[in-house]
């Protein structure tokens, strides 16, 4: 199971900030008494962090590029108690029942699976960046998530940085944010076996509301970026397609070879080297493919430097262009979309979306749309029509809105 596959269906939850304010609670209370019943005394704290979507920037990220994301308003929550012995107990509303153990001096990789893999991870983690795991106490934790299936809002990411940020606390670890960002993709990569980047982690670490993470893949550097979606009445309104994708299909395995090539090709260590201005030589060295490939990272990264500065200079209402073009970019160059991913943006765009793009790895997933406020029903009711009209599986759809990162709840 991934954790993904194990949150709550975004269709269930509510909208408006009083429904999300009030859901959160109800996801607190829910955590906390399922504590109490697995464990048989009350926790001694409550922990959170958020998914995140990638406002623009895909693909950049395993060539050392730049990418936007921002955190969102659909969380995972983590109730934690302090144990007298150095066992960790794991238990999770993804599976009932169930009671995952582990000693803090017998954590290894190759021993973890399933759901469980993400929190034992993030404890093994934790140990790769130096805290002393055979002088801590053991907890138990229980995890609980609304953060919506199968959307690619990466709550595999969610779970990582909740589990850092208790473990964090309750050891007194001396780690700052960007640390335990590290922590999370480390586990990721190494426990859960999944070669993603920083993106998702430094997203949920390090998000604040109504502001995008502008990350440097290569430096890690990160800013947070205002978005002034609130002041421009704007929301983020993600059409899941509800076509399954997976990164280790060939189709993604393929663009990441493509652009290693490209880059060998070029003479550079990365795609990173190179800017747009670099397309004229890129067109005479190498085939069709390969240069399309890499024209859509080239133009990505630049499209989001651009959209960093044009939120600065001119606000949010003036992106819509960009996201536009990324969309063409991934649909023609690197050929990832797919025809419901198109649908979706098409009539997003043409029911009233400043800009609209598919977001992820591709082959499926999901679509963004920056939408007024006053239009959102509209936009979703188009796009909800024409899947039908296509004979498309009904695609779920709801806002997200730019939130705060990792925290402590009570």
């Amino acid at each position: 199971m991934t954790a993904d596959s194990a949150a709550t269906p975004a269709s269930s939850s509510p909208s408006g900030s009083a429904g999300e304010g009030a859901h959160r609670s109800d996801l607190q209370h829910a955590a906390l008494s399922r504590f109490a019943e697995v464990y048989a005394h009350d926790p001694q704290g409550l922990w959170s962090a958020p998914g995140r979507v990638n406002l623009i920037g895909e693909h950049t990220d395993y060539n050392d590029g730049f990418v936007f994301p921002f955190a969102i308003n659909y969380r995972t929550v983590v109730a934690l108690r302090s144990r007298d012995d150095q066992l960790v107990r794991v238990a999770s509303a993804f599976a009932p029942g169930e009671v995952v153990e582990a000693s803090l001096t017998d954590l290894e990789p190759a021993n973890l699976h399933g759901w469980s893999a993400y929190p034992l991870g993030v404890v093994w983690a934790l140990g790769q960046f130096g805290a002393p795991l055979g002088e801590l106490r053991g907890v138990d934790l229980f995890i609980d998530s609304d953060v919506p299936v199968g959307a690619g809002l990466s709550s595999s990411a969610a779970i990582e940085c909740a589990v850092a940020a208790a473990l964090t606390d309750v050891w007194h670890l001396d780690f700052d944010r960007q640390t335990l960002a590290k922590v999370g993709q480390l586990a990721e990569n190494k426990a859960v076996g999944a070669p993603t980047g920083i993106m998702d982690q430094s997203a949920s670490m390090l998000g604040r509301p109504d502001h995008g993470v502008f990350l440097d893949c290569r430096s890690l550097d990160a800013e947070v970026i205002e978005l002034g979606f609130d002041a421009a009445d704007l929301e983020l309104l993600v059409m899941d397609t509800r076509v399954s994708h997976s990164h280790a299909t060939g189709g993604y395995a393929a663009r990441r070879a493509s652009c290693e090539a490209g880059a060998k090709a070029m003479d550079v260590s990365s795609l990173r080297d190179l800017s747009v201005h670099d397309l004229p030589r890129a067109e005479e060295v190498l085939d069709d493919e390969t240069f399309r490939r890499v024209r859509h990272i080239l133009t990505e990264n630049q499209r989001v430097l651009d959209t960093v500065r044009t939120l600065r200079e001119h606000g949010p209402t003036a992106i819509g262009e960009l996201l536009d073009a990324s969309h063409v970019s991934m649909r023609d160059d690197f050929e990832i979309s797919v025809p419901e991913l198109d649908l979706a943006v098409e009539v997003s765009r043409r029911a009233g979306a400043i800009g609209s793009r598919m977001t992820g790895g591709g082959f499926g997933g999901a679509a963004i749309a920056l939408v007024p406020r006053a239009r959102l029903a509209e936009v979703a009711s188009a796009v909800t029509a024409a899947f039908a009209e296509a004979s498309f599986t009904a695609p779920v759809i709801f806002p997200v809105t730019a939130a705060g990162g990792a925290t402590r709840e009570r």
